[in-house]
C-alpha cells in the first residue's frame, strides 16, 4: 500500500525523529517516490508530492542564511512534502537555521539518525507503491470482468452503469440528445446541488456537436463528462461523479463503459431505422387517406398521432442536419401526440397540432437553420391537400426567411400565391418583347405604362406625374402595345401588363 511520512515515521527500522511538521497534512499525504540528493537545487528533478533525503552537504556550516531560506522555499513550490536530513555523516545535528527556515516557512523537517540507509527508505516507499499498482491492477482487470459480463445482459445499458456505480462508489447519470436526464435503474442518483451545472456541461457539450470529454468540480462532487455516439450524430452525455479525481485505473473503466454504452446506443440505430421506415409508410398511407389504418399502426409504438386539424412541416432532408432528425424523434417518443415525423423521399415532413405545435417546431429548426415551409392547419384527410401547401411555402422560405407558413401566403391574396407560383418568370416573358427590342427607351416606356395604370388610365394626371404633355403619354403607350402585341383598350390586357410590370418589378412615378 502506498507510504506516507508518518507511516515511515512509525517504522522503527528507520529511527526516524520529526523535527519540524507536528500535525501538518503533508505527514499523512501518499509519497509518490523518495529521492536522495545533495544538490544545491534538485528541484528540476523531483515531482510534487515526495519526500527528499540529504547529507546535508549542501548545507554545511558557514552556509548563508538567505540560501538556506531559498533551498526551503524551492522545495515548497515544487510540491515536496518533506525534507530528511541524515545526522552522523556531515552534521552531527540538524542544523539551527534549516530549522528555523523550516518552521517558518512550513515544510515538514525529518532527522534520519544511525546512519540509516537511504535506500533502504526509497525501497520501503518502492514496494508499497508496487503492491498498490499491482492491487490497482487486479482491481481493474476485475472490474473490467463485471463491466463485460454487465454488458450481456437483457438491459446491458442499465446494468453497465450499475456495475459502474458500485465499482467506484459514485453516482452516474445518462442524458440522451436532448441533453435530458434519461431515466435509469441506478443506485445513486445524482445531487442537487450539482444538477444545474452538469446540465449547462451538457447541453454545451451535445451544442458543439462533436466527440468531446471533460472534468468539472460542482459542490464537493468530480464529475467527469463523456460524450456518446459519433461526431455530428452524438446519443448523449455520461456523467459519473466522484468525491476524489479518478486515478487512471478508474479513468480505464469509465473508458470500457463509455465504449459499451457507445456500442449498444449504435446497436440501437437498426431499430430506429426500422422505425424511420415504418414512419414513411404510415406517412404514406395518412396521404392516401387511410388515417384509420395509419392511427391503429401507430397507438401501440408511438402513441396517439397528433390531434387534428395539424399543420404539415416539409423540409429538404438534404438541408437537414442528423442531429435535427434525432431531435425530432427523441421529442417524437418522448411526447406522444406531440409531433410525427418521417422522410419521404428527398423531404422531411413533420406532423404537429395546428392549434400549438408550430411555434415549438420553428424554433427547433431554427436552432439547425433550416428553411421550412408550413401548411395551414387541416384535418387529417386533407393531408395530401397540406402537403401541396407547404411545398408552396418552401418555395418562398430563404435565408432571410427560414419558416414561411402558407396562411400567412394566403394573408397576401391572390398575388401573393401568383408570386409563389412562379409569376416573375412569366412576367419577365411578358415583357421580353419591349426589353430586348433595343429601344434604349424601353424603360422609361414601360415606367410611364406603368404610371399610366396606376393612375387607372386617366391621361392627363399620368402625364403630369411624368413630366409629359398628355399626347407624348399616348405615343408611348401605343408604343408599349405595338412591341407587345397587347390592346390597352380590353380589360384583359391592362390586367396582363398590370401584373407583368408589377411582378417584373417596374415601379410607376408616384
Amino acid at each position: 500500500m502506498p507510504t506516507s511520512i508518518e507511516d515511515l515515521l512509525g517504522d522503527r527500522r528507520f529511527r526516524l525523529r520529526l523535527v519540524v511538521g507536528a500535525g501538518s497534512p503533508a505527514l499523512t499525504e501518499e509519497l509518490g517516490w523518495v529521492h536522495s540528493s545533495d544538490l544545491p537545487d534538485p528541484t528540476p528533478w523531483l515531482e510534487p508530492g515526495q519526500l527528499l533525503l540529504t547529507d546535508g552537504d549542501q548545507l554545511r556550516p558557514g552556509v548563508a542564511a538567505e540560501f538556506v531560506g531559498g533551498y526551503v522555499r524551492a522545495l515548497i513550490d515544487g510540491g515536496i512534502l518533506g525534507l530528511g536530513l541524515a545526522t552522523g555523516i556531515i552534521h552531527d545535528e540538524v542544523p539551527a537555521e534549516l530549522i528555523a527556515q523550516c518552521r517558518r516557512q512550513g515544510l515538514v523537517l525529518i532527522e534520519v539518525a544511525d546512519r540509516t540507509p537511504f535506500m533502504a527508505i526509497i525501497r520501503h516507499v518502492a514496494d508499497g507503491i508496487a503492491l498498490d499498482n499491482r492491487a490497482r491492477l487486479e482491481w481493474s482487470m476485475t472490474a473490467q470482468r463485471a463491466i463485460a459480463r454487465a454488458a450481456t445482459r437483457p438491459d446491458g445499458l442499465a446494468e453497465i452503469l450499475r456495475e459502474l456505480e458500485n465499482r467506484l462508489g459514485c453516482w452516474v447519470a445518462l442524458f440522451d440528445g436532448l441533453g435530458e436526464q434519461v431515466r435509469a435503474s441506478v443506485r445513486h442518483t445524482m445531487p442537487e446541488a450539482v444538477a444545474a451545472e452538469v446540465g449547462d456541461a451538457v447541453t454545451h457539450m451535445l451544442a458543439r456537436g462533436t466527440r468531446a470529454g471533460g472534468r468539472i468540480s460542482v459542490a464537493d462532487d468530480q464529475v467527469t463528462l463523456q460524450s456518446l455516439g459519433q461526431g455530428g450524430r452524438l446519443r448523449g452525455v455520461l456523467a459519473v461523479g466522484t468525491s476524489a479525481p479518478l486515478d487512471p485505473a478508474g479513468d480505464d473503466l469509465v473508458a470500457s463503459v463509455i465504449a459499451l454504452a457507445s456500442i449498444a446506443l449504435e446497436q440501437n440505430q437498426a431499430l430506429a431505422a426500422a422505425q424511420r421506415g415504418l414512419r414513411t409508410g404510415l406517412l404514406e398511407l395518412l396521404l392516401a387517406g387511410e388515417v384509420d389504418v395509419a392511427q391503429r399502426t401507430a397507438r401501440p409504438i408511438w402513441g396517439a398521432l397528433p390531434a387534428e386539424p395539424v399543420r404539415l412541416a416539409l423540409t429538404a432532408a438534404t438541408d437537414a442536419p442528423e442531429a435535427l432528425l434525432t431531435e425530432l424523434e427523441l421529442l417524437a417518443d418522448r411526447h406522444p401526440g406531440r409531433l410525427f415525423v418521417a422522410r419521404r423521399g428527398g423531404d422531411l415532413v413533420v406532423i404537429v397540432p395546428g392549434s400549438e405545435g408550430a411555434d415549438a417546431l420553428e424554433a427547433a429548426l431554427a436552432r439547425h437553420r433550416v428553411v421550412t415551409g408550413l401548411s395551414a392547419p387541416a384535418p387529417w384527410r386533407a393531408l395530401a391537400r397540406a402537403l401541396d401547401e407547404s411545398r408552396r411555402a418552401l418555395a418562398r422560405a430563404d435565408a432571410e426567411r427560414p419558416s414561411v407558413r402558407f396562411d400567412a401566403l394566403a394573408g397576401d391574396g391572390v398575388l401573393g400565391l401568383l408570386e409563389q407560383a412562379g409569376a416573375a418568370d412569366v412576367a419577365r416573358r411578358v415583357l421580353e418583347p419591349l426589353r430586348d427590342s433595343g429601344r434604349p427607351d424601353a424603360e422609361l416606356l414601360l415606367v410611364s405604362a406603368a404610371t399610366w395604370l396606376d393612375r387607372n388610365g386617366a391621361w392627363d394626371p399620368a402625364a403630369r406625374a411624368l413630366g409629359v404633355h398628355r399626347h407624348t403619354l399616348r405615343s408611348r403607350i401605343a408604343l408599349v402595345e405595338t412591341a407587345l402585341g397587347i390592346d390597352l383598350e380590353r380589360f384583359a390586357h391592362r390586367a396582363e401588363l398590370w401584373s407583368a410590370l408589377e411582378f417584373g418589378g417596374v415601379e410607376p412615378v408616384r
